[in-house]
């Protein structure tokens, strides 16, 4: 049997309520060099 369509209806509106902003989607080339930077930091590029 199927939910009720208050119970679906309160699930949406928490979900919508409760949403996680992630921000603006960065460029390639950011993820690249904050890639580069941690991995420099914690010694895993050998150069």
């Amino acid at each position: 049997m199927s939910t009720s369509k208050r119970r679906r209806e309160n699930a949406w509106k928490i979900r919508k309520q409760t949403q996680q902003p992630h921000g603006k989607i960065k460029a390639l080339a950011e993820y690249a060099e904050e890639y580069d930077a941690r991995a420099n930091n914690e010694g895993l590029v050998q150069s």
